[in-house]
């Protein structure tokens, strides 16, 4: 999990350089297509055949279609909120993942297992810093973004464990780009430089890494222990931010991220001692 929030910033890095010069449909079909193809590759390089029986298993194309349409709402909403709120509200899915995971999956979370879930959002927020007169009606739209989000993940415990996580992969990939693909069509299309394409083929790297690696730590383990390590996110969007962009944090983000890192540890060393 970890990781896989490693490639979506770095995927979302680049994806935000090449968004100056291209649409946003545009962008995501052609880092769609990329990824795509990519997983293809792997699939062949490693002697791992993807069948269309398994890409076309009911609970695989649920979880595709809940990803694209939790991709999709997420950006309407992002491109009117302030980031900063956007990620909070983004940043609540572990509590909506753990919340689901008792009824749904029979997980049991204890009183403190809960606590440092929620301090952990409390350190996201105190990071980010949020404004009030920043959500609007778009808020609740993020919110349903964030509540497919944390279905998508619990779906994907349905899923048979013979059918490969490229399988899936490459299943949310294209359901992704073909979306993107008709709101290209409203959206027109720009010239596509160098630069861009080499952005767009770096983040198709990242996208499909994280898409493997979160699809990988969601089909084992307590979702209860796996959903927190999403607020890692966080760190690596500030590390990215300030090689990139030479954006700090303020003495409360710092608190926020002691909060996180404290948060973190204390899950890891509970989950050890269980």
């Amino acid at each position: 999990m970890v990781a896989a929030m490693a490639c979506f910033i770095a995927n979302d890095s680049m994806v935000k350089l090449a968004s100056e010069t291209l649409p946003a449909g545009q962008l995501i079909f052609i880092r769609g297509m990329m990824a795509s193809l990519l997983v293809l590759a792997v699939a062949r390089a490693t002697a791992a055949p993807i069948a269309a029986s398994q890409i076309g298993h009911r609970w695989v194309l649920a979880r595709a279609a809940i990803d694209a349409m939790a991709t999709f709402t997420y950006l309407v909403s992002l491109f009117h909120l302030p980031i900063a709120n956007a990620t909070a509200i983004n940043m609540a899915s572990p509590l909506f993942i753990v919340a689901l995971a008792v009824p749904l999956l029979g997980e049991r979370v204890d009183a403190r297992r809960w606590a440092a879930i929620a301090a952990g959002f409390a350190g996201v927020l105190l990071v980010i810093q949020p404004r009030i007169e920043g959500f609007n009606g778009y808020a609740l739209l993020c919110l349903v973004a964030t509540l497919l989000h944390s279905v998508r993940d619990l779906v994907v415990r349905r899923i048979p464990s013979g059918i490969p996580s490229l399988a899936i992969t490459l299943a949310t990939a294209v359901s992704v780009t073909l979306l993107a693909g008709l709101l290209s069509i409203v959206q027109g299309w720009q010239p596509l430089g160098l630069r861009e394409f080499a952005l767009l083929a770096c983040a198709s790297v990242f996208l499909a890494s994280g898409y493997h690696l979160i699809i990988r730590s969601t089909r084992m383990g307590d979702m209860s222990t796996i959903a927190p390590w999403r607020y890692t996110g966080l760190l690596w969007a500030l590390i990215v931010g300030w090689v990139i962009w030479g954006d700090l944090p303020n003495a409360l983000g710092w608190a926020g991220i002691a909060l996180l890192i404290a948060a973190g540890v204390y899950l890891v060393r509970r989950e050890r001692s269980r």
